[in-house]
Formats: C-alpha cells, structure tokens, sequence
C-alpha cells in the first residue's frame, strides 16, 4: 500500500508538469504555418495534446499528505524524462514513418541533448522536424529546470531537489520563483547572443537559430547530414567555440557576475579546471595529430582545440572523423568526454565540480594514512572547513556516483559488444557509449539507423540514465519494483 501511495504522489506530479510544458511544446506549430508544411500540423500537435491529456488524467490522482520526499522528486524527474522522449517520438513516427524505436531513440536524444540520429537523410527532413529536434535540446539542455522550479510552488518539487537531480547540490538562488526567472534570463540572453554572432557568418537566421540552440544546450544536432562541416567554415567553427564554451560553464556564475556588475570567470574552481583541460586537451590531440596522423600544424590545432571543446562541452558538434585518428587521441577525447562540463549548466557528463571533488577527498584520505588518528585535518572547500562528518558523507556520495556511471558504462559496453559489427574496434564501441553516457554525440560512426535494434535500446537507455547522472532512474526502479520506506 505504501508503495503503491509513493508511485502515485510521483505520478500526480508528473501530471502538474505536463500541464506546464503543453503550450511550450506547441511553439513547433508556428514553424510548420511558417513553412507552409501543413502535413506537419497533425504529428507536432499530437505532443502537446498528448501531455495536456496525460497531465489533465494524472494530476488528479492521490498524493501523499506527508509531503514530497528527495526521493519522490528524483523518481518525478526520471519518469518525466523517459516520457518526454516517448511522446516527443510522435512527430517522427507520423510525419516520417520512422519506427517506435528509431523515434523514441530522437526524442531521447533531443531532451537529453545528445548529438546522435536516427534520421536517414536530414537534408531532406522536413523543415518542422529540423527545428523541433533543436527545439527539443534547447528546452532539455537547461530551459525544462526552470519550468520545473517555476512550476515547484504547485508540485511540491523545491528547487533544491531538482537541481540535486542533475548534479546541482545548491539552489542557484534561494526563491524558486526567481531561480526560474533568473535561469530564462541568463538562458535567453545567451542564445540571443549566440544567434547574433552565428549571423556573423553570413548564415540566414532560420540556420543561426538552430544552430544557437544547439551550442547553448550542448546538444549538437544540425540541419545538415555534414554536420558544421557542410558550412565549410572555419569562421563558424571558431565562434561556434565560445558558444559551447558559454554553455558548459556554471550559470550561477552569470547571475553572479549580473549581480555583482564584475566580471570575474576565474573565481570558480570548475571555470579554472575547464579551462585547464581545454589547454591539457588542446596540447595533446594537437600533438597526437602531428606526430600519429601526419596532420599540418594549424589543421591540427584548428581541429583539436574544436574536438576538444565539443568532447568537454559533450556539444558533440565535429569537424574531424574520429576513425581516422590515432587509437590513443580517441582514448583521450573519450576522458574528456566522461568528464563533461561544469555542474549547474547544460553539459554532461561527470562533471568538473566530482572530478574536482575527487581528487580532493582522495588527497584527503591518503594524508590521513600518515598522522595520527587523533590528528584532525580539517576537508576544505573553497576555502571553507567542512566538519569531519558531512565531508565523509559528501564524498562517499561522490565517488558513489562517478562508480555507478563507470559500472554503466562497462556494462552497456558488454551488452553492446553482444552484437558486435566487426569493423568497429573495441575502441570505437567504448568512445560511442561514453558518447552517449554523457550525452554528448560524437562518434566514430557506429550509431546509424542501421545499428542491431538492441544496441538501439541500450543506447535510449544509456543517454536517460546518463543525463540524469544514475541515482534518480535507480531511485525510480526500486519505488516500483520496491518501494521506499
């Protein structure tokens, strides 16, 4: 009975989410008017009315009169995200015929803002579909957080467990209703900027549009089967490069220099790492490009600072074809990419705030291998002496969570490996899931269409479980297979 009370309160809230997201989902409509692509109206309609009739059934269920719980916000947010992929599939299975799996598979991709298609020929794609794939990361990458902490005061969802659900472990501002306001502001003007220095390029707005959309979010899907290497421009990739760059970096950091009226990225410890890895990964492909794959200096530069910050950024935009690069840079770029970029923006990956952690708790643990235990060494975090305690408990939580997505990965690697095409390397399989635990894109080629149908669903599952960082799909199956105390 308890278990069946907790899956409810998580449904209903569901229910109150969908409600909120209807009209935002619809905005696809305009672009199908706009087109003159009427065969388009009926697949991009079904998706908001699909979530008003889900929200409209699910919010009247019972809720738990306790209150909401971490884990019943984690469990909310997971099941939100496999729905959203599924319903957002709608449009390709009846405007293009694609089969449920291929077309849950883009929906997955699109929320989850991984750079991976199923799509056959995108050129020929139509223009409503295009747009609703972009549309789809922008929304997921960080706009769909605000929806939620705007929507929390009715929910019960407080801002602090739904950023704790994407690597967030501190509401950016203490009211939910102005964290929501503050992120759409900051969200909006990045991508307002981004569209104008993409135009730059000489680009229409219709191609700047979405391609801002995509660089802001980290998502990295295009308009184009070339990808950004159909512009044939090295001006766009350059400025493409602090787009991304933008994206991956911690919004709090934007509110607080709005706040403050003082530029200052390098007093956060994740800007600083994310930079020094850029320079560490920049240094070493360029290197490796050289010296393993006969490259020119400046091609080699130009195309391994560009990898570099798309595999760090998990945008998963390229400019090279990885298959033709050393085994060892491909190694390298699959670090970079399980890394990701900076907790509280709209990367993937580990990120740099666990790495970071990381390293502090294990130079913690072994320094107190060589005192006494009645020595005290105090856990410092940005210059702050966290008790003995929390700071156990902190890391233990921590490493729990980089564990779990290494465990994730190496077991999707087997799973995958089960169905093995044999021209792809071992090296090639691992970098695709890294791709796609992080959410990222990139590949060496093995995700088509034409992939065995199960390596098709371990991906799906790969990219949910990733993008939500393991614990709230965990949390989710043991209040349905379980239940919570």
């Amino acid at each position: 009975m308890q278990r069946l009370e907790h899956l409810s309160t998580i449904i209903a809230d569901l229910g109150d989410i969908f409600l909120f997201i209807t009209p935002v989902t619809a905005v696809p409509v305009i672009v199908a008017v706009l087109f003159f692509e009427w065969n388009m109206l009926l697949p991009m309609i079904s998706v908001p009315v699909t979530f008003f009739v889900l929200g409209t059934i699910l919010r009247e269920l019972p809720r738990n009169p306790r209150g909401l719980r971490l884990s019943t916000a984690m469990c909310s947010v997971a099941l939100f995200w496999l729905t959203c992929a599924m319903v957002s599939g709608f449009p390709f299975m009846i405007g293009m015929h694609m089969g449920f799996t291929d077309a849950f598979f883009e929906g997955m991709a699109g929320w989850t803002g991984t750079a991976f298609s199923m799509i056959r020929s995108v050129d020929t794609a139509p223009h409503t579909l295009l747009f609703w794939r972009t549309y789809m990361q922008w929304i997921g990458g960080i706009g769909i957080i605000a929806f939620m902490i705007a929507l929390a005061s009715s929910s019960g969802l407080l801002s602090s467990k739904i950023f704790r659900t994407e690597g967030r472990d501190e509401p950016l501002m203490p009211s939910v209703i102005a964290t929501g306001r503050a992120l759409w502001k900051i969200y909006g003007a990045l991508t307002f900027i981004a569209i104008s220095l993409i135009m730059f390029t000489g680009l229409s707005l219709w191609e700047a549009v979405n391609l801002a959309f995509s660089a802001v979010s980290s998502g990295g899907f295009t308009l184009h089967e070339g990808g950004v290497l159909y512009y044939n421009s090295r001006a766009l990739e350059l400025l493409l490069i602090p787009i991304m760059i933008a994206g991956a970096l911690p919004f709090k950091l934007y509110y607080q220099i709005i706040e403050n009226r003082r530029l200052s990225l390098f007093g956060d410890e994740q800007v600083k790492l994310f930079f020094l890895f850029v320079a560490i990964g920049a240094s070493v492909v360029t290197y490796d490009l050289v010296f393993f794959g006969n490259f020119e200096v400046t091609e080699a530069i130009h195309q391994g600072l560009f990898m570099v910050v798309s595999s760090l950024t998990t945008t998963g935009f390229q400019n090279a074809t990885l298959r033709s690069w050393a085994g060892v840079t491909v190694l390298f770029i699959t670090l970079l990419t399980f890394i990701g970029g900076a907790s509280g923006s709209s990367a993937g990956g580990i990120k740099l705030h666990r790495v970071a952690l990381a390293f502090r708790t294990l130079f913690w643990w072994f320094r107190r291998l060589f005192v006494s235990g009645k020595v005290l060494l105090p856990f410092k975090i940005e210059g702050r002496v966290i008790p003995r305690a929390s700071a156990e408990l902190e890391a233990a939580k921590n490493m729990l969570i980089i564990i779990l997505s290494v465990v994730t990965i190496f077991i999707a690697t087997l799973a995958v490996l089960q169905f093995h095409i044999t021209t792809f390397s071992l090296n090639d399989i691992v970098f695709e899931v890294v791709s796609a635990f992080s959410t990222c894109g990139i590949t060496t080629g093995y995700v088509t269409p034409d992939m065995p149908i199960i390596s098709k669903w371990i991906f799906i599952a790969v990219m949910w479980v990733g993008r939500l960082e393991v614990i709230p799909v965990l949390m989710l199956f043991i209040a349905v297979f379980k239940g919570t105390d």
